[in-house]
């Protein structure tokens, strides 16, 4: 057995939220020998560039969250064109949904109903349309930011697990993306639907969003927020954030045209352009 599947199986029993909320715990300490101490080994362990950071002193953040959650200088993610890239981190996979099925990793796939919380009236809005997944791993920026113009009506927090989404899990444990805590937003775009899900991981101590906060940990049922109105987000404006890395999945009701030269596993960064959409016409589904 590898140890890829070794760390993937191991991780069933673990008491995932317990372990996430002590770490959260701990992130949130304002000591300063022990927040100063943790976030210089985290810069050592994951070669963090604090050059990009509006603020490149470790030390002047008052806890590890906020040094993780860091803000970056203005000209540091210029946008590109088309579909933007929604954070840092690896292009895990991407293309079209199949039949309702989105692709985690080789061998294993997940439908976009569950995903969705169950919803598969949703889930028939992406039928035909496109998806990317984006990992971010502990050494990315961590904020999240709009792939296209948008207004938000309606998000949706569905409660689950929190397995590492890191490679060696996403080969391993079959529909991830469906069985972690997650948040899902969804928007109406010019080029149709588009719903954006932040997936909770292994100790994520909190999902934050610039329109509610802090929105994890709820409770242990799926709750869904209607927007009477709307609440509008321009394309590469900041979305949300994760406390500790994640994955984000993103899903559009038309077709997209992916950049040729993306491939699975690619290292991408906020503001990248992913490709373009074949027509500007508002897709109905």
């Amino acid at each position: 057995m590898s140890l890829a599947k070794c760390f993937a199986l191991i991780q069933y029993p673990v008491p995932h939220h317990l372990l996430s909320r002590l770490v959260g715990k701990l992130a949130e300490c304002r000591q300063p020998w022990l927040k100063n101490a943790l976030i210089r080994a985290f810069i050592k362990r994951f070669k963090v560039d604090m050059r990009e950071a509006v603020e490149p002193d470790p030390t002047a953040y008052a806890t590890f969250n906020d040094f993780f959650t860091r803000k970056l200088k203005p000209d540091a993610r210029p946008l590109g064109e088309g579909l933007l890239c929604p954070a840092d981190g690896t292009l895990s996979q991407f293309g079209a949904i199949e039949a309702d099925r989105l692709l985690q990793a080789k061998g294993h796939r997940f439908s976009m109903a569950d995903l969705l919380g169950g919803d598969e009236e949703a889930a028939r809005r992406y039928r035909g349309g496109s998806y990317a997944n984006i990992y971010l791993s502990p050494r990315d920026y961590h904020r999240v930011h709009m792939p296209l113009g948008g207004s938000l009506t309606e998000m949706v927090y569905v409660p689950g697990r929190l397995f590492s989404v890191n490679a060696a899990t996403t080969d391993h444990v079959p529909n991830l993306f469906a069985r972690n805590e997650r948040l899902v937003c969804h928007f109406d775009t010019e080029h149709g639907r588009m719903v954006v899900v932040l997936v909770g991981a292994m100790i994520v101590a909190a999902i934050e969003t610039v329109w509610a906060g802090q929105i994890t940990p709820l409770s242990g049922q799926v709750q869904r927020i209607r927007f009477d109105t709307p609440v509008r987000l321009e394309r590469g404006e900041e979305m949300g954030r994760f406390k500790l890395g994640s994955t984000v999945v993103m899903a559009f009701a038309g077709p997209v045209g992916f950049d040729d030269t993306l491939a699975p596993k690619t290292k991408v960064t906020m503001g990248q352009s992913l490709g373009g959409f074949p027509s500007l016409a508002l897709i109905e589904r």
